[in-house]
């Protein structure tokens, strides 16, 4: 336990890193980078999600940017955002490992604009090339348990279905889904990415037995980044904390937790 904050530091791997806390943040939309340091510090998160062409972007605010990131010391997931094909995604996984040092990407192909859901056909055949190239594939994925199984039989060890599209703040949509997934596949690691609104969200997916919630405009426009990021350090450890303890079961009926009626609680233990 930290004493001083009251939180956990259970370790758990994920990508071949060991890490402690389950919550995977986002570094886009904070008000000023300032704000953005000090919510990705307070979230407690070690994990950050980059896109390539924010970093790509030139001077000024794209090294001042890439400067925060490094001095936090904490591991930097590089995303594929903007493409709309499979051969656009490998070109940007390729050129983000370079950029960046590192074999992980999270794994974004966009299909449709309305919604941002992602194409399961140009993921797929983005995935299984990358695998072979030696990278560590974090696919962002609908909530869907076929695509599910496509991307695990072509190699992915890591799954990251969406709660709701990204953006949307609409919690988990379909949870019975997202539980399914979860049964199908007890040995992958699985993190809820996108839609994530308000901290019961992350709470929620963390006791469905998830091992990480990916989120960021849930903190990153709230009117206090910096609070949001704390409350979500506590909502995922509370759903984590839960799903271990096993929670109890749903009853059709109201059951007393006094079971003799009218008689004080201490006298069945006298």
């Amino acid at each position: 336990m930290n004493e001083e904050l009251g939180m956990r530091n259970e370790e758990w791997k994920i990508g071949g890193k060991t890490l402690s806390s389950r919550l995977l943040i986002g570094s886009a939309l904070y008000p000023s980078p300032a704000n953005m340091e000090d919510a990705i510090k307070t979230s407690g998160s070690q994990i950050v999600t980059v896109a390539l062409r924010r970093q790509a972007a030139g001077e000024g605010g794209g090294n001042q940017f890439w400067d925060i990131i490094k001095s936090m010391g904490i591991e930097v997931l590089p995303n594929t955002a903007g493409s709309h094909s499979a051969k656009e995604a490998i070109t940007t996984a390729q050129m983000a490992r370079e950029v960046f040092g590192t074999n992980w990407v999270k794994l974004e192909v966009i299909g449709d604009q309305y919604n941002l859901q992602p194409d399961p056909f140009e993921t797929v055949k983005a995935a299984e090339i990358l695998i072979k190239e030696g990278f560590e594939v974090f696919p962002y994925t609908t909530d869907d348990l076929v695509v599910a199984k496509r991307l695990a039989d072509v190699g992915c060890k890591i799954l990251m279905p969406w709660g709701s599209p990204i953006g949307s703040g609409r919690g988990l949509m379909n949870p019975s889904n997202l539980t399914a997934i979860r049964k199908q596949f007890p040995d992958l690691q699985l993190i809820v990415d996108a839609g994530i609104g308000k901290p019961s969200d992350a709470t929620q997916a963390m006791e469905l037995g998830y091992d990480g919630v990916l989120l960021n405009s849930a903190i990153a426009l709230a009117q206090d980044p910096v609070k949001m990021a704390n409350a979500f350090r506590y909502a995922i450890d509370a759903g984590r904390l839960g799903y271990e303890s096993g929670t109890m079961q749903e009853r059709e009926f109201a059951s007393p937790s006094t079971p003799t009626v009218g008689t004080p609680f201490w006298h069945q233990f006298a």
